[in-house]
């Protein structure tokens, strides 16, 4: 259970992010109004949105068994592409230089369990969130591990520049007594040293650890104190408020149609995906 304190302070930061390019006389100085920004027409006049992606990252974005790349973020983002009348071009990327690539113009947007942080908003114009996730610790299962604090003096991994390494380096207490925090250029293989003598547990996506424990069961086992609660958002373009603008109203849109729950339900088993930001309470994280 989180501390209430640490709650708010996401809420906070969460609608925070959506005031952010709504208009007014408040508008931050350096915004770029909706309606004189060309995000949104330029794909349309090209016909694709270049849909930047972790490929190693099941369920969101990953290579199926016939070769061609799936997921749930991979699914959902052809859903709102067609919303938006053009096709989704579906990028591979560095994830850990995935603002970069954004920013750059290589890609157009960032979506591929994506999580909304701080730092990242000063960097993206963030979507509303549609998941909630958690970052956990993975060990083992036949892992002698229980808690966090047997993992004092032990070596935990993450992926590079993601939330999870974020939130394991944010826990201090563990983080500044522990052997060593390799980072991985994926969570693939970093699995792939867990329960080896190079690594003793994970720092990882909840939401990516149940898909592949269901994949692989009684290989691993997720600790019950969890480092943190977040939220996924898809990141558009420094002052591409229209394209998020415009997302945004795609995935009300596939809410009030039933198809973004009937994807939750193909990918998750139930639907998972969140609407109402602002009607979050805490009780919704306990």
């Amino acid at each position: 259970m989180f501390k209430k304190v640490s709650i708010l302070l996401v809420l906070v930061l969460i609608m925070s992010i959506f005031a952010v390019g709504c208009g007014g006389d408040g508008a931050a100085e350096n915004e770029t109004p909706a309606d004189v920004d060309t995000s949104l027409t330029d794909l349309q006049e090209r016909g694709t949105i270049v849909v930047g992606i972790d490929d190693q990252f099941p369920p969101m974005g990953f290579v199926g068994e016939d070769g061609e790349l799936t997921g749930f973020d991979v699914e959902l983002s052809k859903l709102v592409a067609e919303k938006l009348g053009v096709e989704a071009k579906i990028q591979p990327i560095d994830w850990s230089a995935k603002e970069m690539e954004l920013n750059s113009g290589n890609i157009d947007v960032i979506w591929n369990g994506y999580t909304i942080t701080a730092a990242r908003t000063e960097q993206v114009e963030f979507t509303k969130p549609y998941l909630n996730n958690e970052q956990v610790l993975v060990v083992a299962n036949d892992s002698p591990y229980q808690t966090k604090a047997d993992l004092i003096g032990k070596t935990v991994g993450a992926q590079v520049e993601s939330a999870g390494l974020d939130a394991l380096k944010a826990d201090t207490e563990l983080a500044d007594n522990l052997a060593d925090i390799p980072e991985y250029d994926d969570y693939l293989m970093a699995l792939l040293d867990l329960g080896t003598d190079r690594l003793d547990a994970v720092a990882i996506d909840k939401i990516l650890i149940g898909y592949t424990m269901s994949q692989n069961p009684d290989k691993y086992r997720i600790l019950d104190e969890s480092l943190a609660d977040e939220y996924y958002g898809i990141g558009c373009a420094e002052g591409a408020v229209a394209l998020r603008e415009a997302i945004d109203i795609a995935l009300d849109e596939l809410f009030e149609d039933g198809s973004i729950e009937a994807l939750s339900i193909e990918w998750f088993g139930e639907n998972i995906v969140i609407r109402d930001v602002d009607q979050l309470t805490a009780a919704d994280f306990e």
